[in-house]
C-alpha cells in the first residue's frame, strides 16, 4: 500500500510546523499537568514537595524505558512507510506492543524492589523515605499503562499524526485538576489519600489514554492482527526493536541519571535546594516544549525521507529545525532570566527556596539553546538509525561530565550549590558542540554512500 502522508514530498518548514505544534502545544498541557502536581505537593508540606522533586530521577527510569522504545518502534515503522512497505510497518507496530508488555512487567518489578535504596542513597529517611515510596509505588503499579501509551503514540506519530497525543494531553490535564484535590483531600466517599492521591490521579489518566489512543492506533490498521501468530513474539522483531530501542531508552535513562547525579550533589545542601531544584525543573520544562515537538518532527521527517532515500531533505529537515529552537529559545531564555522569582513564587513563599531557585532559573536561561542542538541531532540520527550515538553522549553528557566538573566547581573551587548550576552550563554547550558536528559528519556520510 503506498505512503501518502507527504512526508516525503511537502516542504519542509511546513511540515515541521504541522508536526512541531501539535505535539508542542501536547506538551506544554502535560507540563502543565507536572504543575498541577507540584502545586498541590506544596500545599501539603514542603517535605511533599522535597519528596517529589527527589522521586523524579527515579519516576524518570519509567519515561526513558518507555520513550525510547518508542522513539526506536517509530522510527523503524515510519522507515518502512517510506519505503512503502506497510506490511513491515504493520508487523514493527504489533511487536512494538507486545515488547512494551513485557517490559512494563520488569520495571513494576525492578521499580519497587530499588527504590528504597535509591532513595536512601539520596539521603531520604524515616518519614521523607516512607513518603517518597508511597508516591512511587503507587506510580510502579501503573507502569504498563504508561508504556500502552507509549506504544500507541509511536505507530501514531509514525504516520505524521501528533494532534491525536496532543489531545489526550490536554484532557489528562483537565482531568489531573479534578482528581488531584478531590484525591489528596478526599469527600464523595473517598478518604483522604494525601501524596499517594496524586500518584493514583496520575495513574487513572494513563489508564484513560491507553483506552484513547489505543482506539485510534488501532484504526490505522497497523496493530490488526490478521492471524493469530500476528501477537506472538518474534524473535527477529523483537531484535531489531531492541537495536534501535534500547540505545534510545539508555540515552532518556542518562537523563534519569543525570537528574540523580545533580540531586545528589543538591542534596548536600539542604532540602530546601532539592525543593528549588524541583520547581526550576518544572519552569525549565515549560520553556523547553518546544524541543519535545521538533524532536518529534526531527525523527518522523528523517526516517520517512532516509526510507525514501530522500538525503538532500534530510540536511534542509536539521536546519529548519534549529532555525525555529533558536527563535523558541531566545523568547523562552529572555523570559526566564527577567520573570525568575515570579516563578518560583507561583510554587512556594519558602524565601530560601526562591532564593536558591531564582539563581538557578538565571543560569539555566543561558543554557536553553544547547538543548535544542543536542536532541535535534540525536533525533536525526535516531531517524537514519544510527542510535548509539546518544547512548555516548548522554553518558558524558549525564554521568561523566557532571560528577567531575560539579566536584571540581562546587568543592574545589568552593562555588558551594552555585558551582553546580554552571556546571550545568558547561557540561551541556560541550555536549551540544560535539553533537552537532558529530551528526552532520555522519549524515553527510550516509548521503555520498
Amino acid at each position: 500500500m503506498k505512503n501518502n502522508n507527504g512526508l516525503t514530498t511537502q516542504p519542509i518548514p511546513k511540515l515541521i510546523r504541522q508536526l512541531t505544534i501539535p505535539v508542542s502545544v501536547g506538551f506544554f498541557f502535560n507540563t502543565m499537568y507536572n504543575v498541577v502536581d507540584t502545586y498541590f505537593g506544596g500545599l501539603i508540606s514542603t517535605q511533599v514537595l522535597a519528596a517529589m522533586s527527589l522521586s523524579l530521577p527515579v519516576f524518570f527510569v519509567i519515561i526513558s524505558m518507555g520513550s525510547g522504545i518508542s522513539t526506536g518502534v517509530t522510527a523503524l515503522i515510519a522507515t518502512a512507510l517510506g519505503a512503502e512497505d506497510r506490511e513491515e510497518a504493520r508487523l514493527f507496530a504489533i511487536q512494538g506492543m507486545i515488547f512494551g508488555v513485557f517490559m512494563s512487567f520488569g520495571l513494576t518489578l525492578l521499580g519497587i524492589y530499588i527504590s528504597p535504596f535509591l532513595f536512601t542513597i539520596l539521603g531520604a529517611s524515616d518519614e521523607y523515605l516512607s513518603i517518597c515510596l508511597l508516591y512511587m509505588d503507587t506510580l510502579f503499579k501503573g507502569v504498563i499503562f504508561f508504556m500502552l501509551i507509549y506504544m500507541f503514540n509511536s505507530v501514531l506519530q509514525s504516520l505524521g499524526d501528533t494532534k491525536s497525543y496532543r489531545n489526550f494531553l490536554i484532557f489528562g490535564f483537565v482531568l489531573n485538576i479534578i482528581l488531584d484535590p478531590w484525591f489528596i483531600y478526599g469527600g464523595l466517599g473517598l478518604p483522604p489519600m494525601g501524596i499517594a492521591g496524586i500518584a493514583l490521579a496520575t495513574v487513572l489518566t494513563q489508564v484513560t489514554g491507553s483506552i484513547c489512543l489505543g482506539t485510534k492506533a488501532y484504526r490505522t490498521g497497523l496493530i490488526s492482527c490478521r492471524k493469530l501468530k500476528d501477537i506472538f513474539p518474534r524473535a527477529a522483531a523483537f531484535k531489531e526493536i531492541a537495536r534501535q530501542g534500547l540505545p534510545a531508552s539508555l540515552n532518556v535513562m542518562t537523563i534519569a541519571l543525570g537528574v540523580f547525579v545533580i540531586t545528589y550533589f543538591i542534596s548536600k545542601f539542604g532540602k530546601e535546594a532539592v525543593a528549588a531544584y524541583g520547581i526550576g525543573m518544572r519552569v525549565e520544562q515549560i520553556v523547553l516544549i518546544p524541543t519535545i515537538g521538533l524532536n518529534v518532527a526531527t525523527l518522523t521527517l528523517v526516517a520517512q525521507n532516509h526510507g525514501a532515500k530522500k538525503f538532500d531533505r534530510i540536511f534542509e529537515i536539521l536546519n529548519s529545525a534549529l532555525k525555529y529552537g533558536g527563535i523558541f529559545m531566545g523568547i523562552g531564555s529572555i523570559g526566564i532570566f527577567i520573570l525568575a522569582e515570579q516563578f518560583m513564587t507561583l510554587f512556594t513563599n519558602d524565601a530560601n527556596v526562591i532564593r536558591i531557585g531564582v539563581t538557578y532559573l538565571r543560569i539555566d536561561a543561558l543554557v536553553l539553546y544547547a538543548y535544542i542542538i543536542l536532541f535535534v541531532s540525536v533525533a536525526a540520527l535516531q531517524g537514519v538509525k544510527k542510535p548509539m550515538f546518544a547512548v555516548v553522549i548522554g553518558i558524558y553528557r549525564q554521568i561523566v561530565a557532571p560528577i567531575a566538573v560539579f566536584y571540581f566547581l562546587a568543592y574545589v573551587l568552593g562555588f558551594g550549590l552555585t558551582g553546580v548550576w554552571w556546571g550545568i552550563f558547561f557540561v551541556t554547550w560541550s555536549a551540544a558542540v560535539i553533537a552537532l558536528i558529530y551528526s552532520r559528519r555522519v549524515l553527510k556520510k550516509i548521503a555520498e554512500r
